[in-house]
């Protein structure tokens, strides 16, 4: 399916989006749509599924022009939309899954579930996956979750597939088993937009880079023909000479002790020091344990055993409450339903940690100091919005992670736990946020961060602590730290 979308404009009130976008799919290509998070590449794919409405331009579909009249609309045409929130029935099966809204009846009336579990287990054939069909996909992994997605639409016949940060929250071999589907698609003729801010992975998966910024289509390259630093160039308007800002902070004396911390299960002996200033990364396979072991630090899960020290002296940490007290901020891997409050306001989202320190006596808050500080916080961090009274909803991701970091900032905190800090968002924001975590080390806070991404890991950490299977398997200078030599960590090698 060839797919033309030409001259698409679409405003939302006074916000004008996008701006005369131009886009060229091609039958059987994998086709990167790359830009900073607010560049338009969510609207422009809403309006190519029919869920919104352009103000002006075409869509053309194999020369014909087409306008889907919703999301159905262009399902029926073969374009499907796999949204990095997934489209899922937790408490119904693989299979229900899908076969929503469409099950299969025999000639009496009733679901035919042996007939749709065929069917399911031939187009799983095809593309050469399994999937527990009988399994409640609320138990399933996000990888199994996603091939459902994809199937799904493999049944309804899709010609186009638009993935949406699809490796976001998968592990390695969940990601390596995607990008073989995605090939065994492209030989099928199947076309798939790919929607990624890993550079990685689209320059070595993507046979074409199409960016964008601020509403316009900035370059459309095969992808042979273009490189990292100017596909940087075209999403943000300017060079990132250096990905990963130089690390110019000395730590200074140990802030934090860890000892045998452990829950069973789950972790075991865990034991760990953090310096001043510090920033220290945290890396392993997905599974290994890191997220829990940092949930349970800051007193969101529990622990069965180990001490905390905290600048020597012992301090016991049960809830967020206790951590929060002792000076810890946590920023979680998921923003949306554990880090923001999504129908709350931008303001509100910001001050909730420190709202005790915003009361006129003791009592209300102070809507007047709530307001400046709420607005001299998201002024810092950079929060990309009209108004501070917006929900935050309403903002792109890498703004969302924006506000989560501002509040937390603004308790002061004097150890900083960044889970995933930049999963999802943009280089520019991605620079942002690194530029941050200089500047609070340079004025003593300590980080530890947790990071999927290897490159950013040894780019941005004074040390690397490797988990494997829930404990230590090591802890690696960064001037010693190398992918193979963390990798081989990470899967319990030496």
């Amino acid at each position: 399916m060839d797919i033309n979308l030409t001259g698409i404009s679409k405003a939302f009130g006074q916000n004008e989006v996008l701006k005369g976008v131009n886009f060229h799919l091609r039958s059987g290509e994998i086709h990167a749509l790359m830009g900073e998070n607010g560049a338009g590449k969510s609207t422009l794919m809403n309006i190519l599924t029919g869920i919104h409405k352009a103000d002006s331009g075409t869509i053309t579909v194999d020369g014909k022009p087409v306008q889907f009249r919703n999301n159905r609309d262009a399902e029926e045409h073969g374009i499907a939309f796999i949204h990095q929130e997934l489209n899922i029935w937790p408490n119904l099966s693989v299979l229900e899954n899908l076969f929503l809204m469409r099950q299969v009846k025999n000639r009496f009336g009733w679901i035919d579930f042996k007939k749709m579990k065929r069917l399911a287990q031939e187009e799983c054939q095809n593309i050469g996956i399994t999937l527990p069909l009988e399994k409640e996909m609320g138990l399933c992994s996000v990888g199994q979750q996603q091939m459902t997605e994809i199937v799904r639409n493999l049944m309804l016949d899709a010609k186009v597939v638009i993935m949406d940060e699809p490796t976001a929250a998968l592990t390695e071999r969940e990601t390596d088993k995607l990008f073989d589907v995605m090939h065994r698609l492209k030989e099928k003729g199947v076309s798939i937009i790919y929607i990624s801010h890993r550079m990685e992975e689209v320059f070595h998966q993507c046979d074409t880079i199409t960016v964008m910024r601020d509403g316009h289509t900035i370059s459309t390259r095969p992808t042979e023909e273009t490189g990292m630093g100017q596909v940087v160039m075209d999403m943000v308007g300017r060079t990132i000479s250096e990905y990963y800002p130089a690390r110019t902070v000395i730590p200074g004396e140990e802030v934090l002790k860890v000892e045998g911390f452990s829950q069973p299960g789950v972790f075991k002996d865990v034991s760990f020091t953090l310096r001043r200033g510090e920033i220290l990364g945290v890396a392993g396979l997905m599974g290994a344990g890191r997220t829990e072991i940092m949930r349970a630090l800051f007193g969101v899960d529990p622990h069965e055993s180990g001490t905390i020290t905290l600048r020597g002296k012992k301090v016991e940490i049960h809830t967020p409450r206790d951590a929060i007290a002792d000076g810890f901020g946590f920023i979680t891997e998921n923003r949306k339903t554990e880090g923001l409050i999504i129908d709350f306001s931008i303001l509100r989202n910001i001050s909730l940690p420190s709202e005790s320190g915003l009361c006129s006596h003791g009592f209300c808050i102070d809507s007047h100091k709530e307001e400046k500080f709420s607005a001299e916080l998201a002024e810092k961090l950079g929060v990309k919005a009209e108004s501070i009274q917006l929900p935050a909803g309403m903002l792109s991701g890498g703004n969302q992670q924006k506000v989560v970091i501002a509040k937390w900032v603004g308790i002061k905190p004097s150890i900083l736990i960044l889970d995933e800090p930049t999963r999802g968002i943009d280089v520019g924001a991605k620079r942002d946020i690194y530029d941050l975590m200089n500047e609070l080390t340079s004025k003593g806070v300590s980080i530890i961060m947790v990071s999927s991404e290897l490159p950013e890991v040894i780019g941005m950490s004074d040390r690397v602590m490797v988990v494997h299977e829930g404990r230590i398997a090591g802890i690696v200078d960064r001037r010693e730290a190398t992918q193979e030599r963390i990798m081989t960590m990470a899967t319990g090698g030496q």
